[in-house]
């Protein structure tokens, strides 16, 4: 007799899946709550294997590892304006409420907005689309998604800078061998801030040089 002939399918007939008859639904609520229920459950587990079973399990770990490419970068994906842009994940340290940035007197480095209040503690603010010469304010609207304009704080060399951002997309991990060379249409003020292009989602995420972009940051402070 085979294990399948053995095991009683009550809850299928007058259990939870059936007509609610059992008697015993009123003790235990839900049949996965019977011991008839668990007993069924141990008799599937214990069933014979079958030489097609093994056989197609044994094929399948035969086969060559696939071909998937293994996801060994990740970024922090934002907005500003048009443009979806990338840094590092390691250089954030916090993501906090849009504030207003005070201007500093006597201070008008390229990208410096002035400083601003994150958790009590100033901060100088770095307006992106100054330093990368791109648009700050959307074109194009967005539709079936709400919007959520935040101030991202990263850190480069010990120094932490608040950037308002558009936009906040989320953590993407990608393959940094999937990364492409970005296209020649971008303008040349923020292409020469990008190490590449990736594609998320049906977007196309500038990869921003956290080097270069780091240095400039530092500069607008001198």
């Amino acid at each position: 007799m085979t294990v399948q002939e053995t095991i009683t399918d009550c809850w299928n007939r007058i259990g939870v899946r059936g007509d609610h008859s059992c008697e015993l639904l009123q003790q235990h609520i839900h049949c996965r709550n019977c011991g008839v229920y668990a007993h069924a459950a141990q008799l599937n587990l214990q069933r014979a294997v079958g030489d097609d079973y093994q056989r197609s399990w044994a094929e399948h770990f035969s086969q060559p590892a696939g071909g998937d490419v293994l996801h060994d970068s990740s970024g922090m994906v934002f907005r500003i304006g048009d443009e979806w842009l990338a840094l590092p994940t390691s250089m954030f340290v916090l993501v906090a409420p849009q504030a207003l940035p005070h201007r500093l007197p006597h201070r008008n480095a390229r990208g410096l907005a002035g400083v601003v209040n994150v958790g009590g503690k100033l901060y100088p603010c770095i307006a992106l689309a100054d330093l990368l010469g791109i648009a700050a304010v959307q074109t194009t609207p967005r539709t079936g998604r709400h919007t959520f304009a935040r101030l991202l704080l990263v850190q480069w060399e010990q120094q932490s800078y608040a950037l308002p951002v558009s936009d906040l997309h989320g953590i993407v991990r990608y393959a940094s061998a999937t990364v492409q060379a970005p296209a020649a249409t971008i303008n040349k003020g923020l292409q020469r801030f990008l190490t590449g292009v990736i594609s998320h989602d049906g977007m196309m995420i500038g990869c921003l040089d956290a080097g270069l972009l780091g240095h400039q940051f530092a500069r607008s402070l001198r």
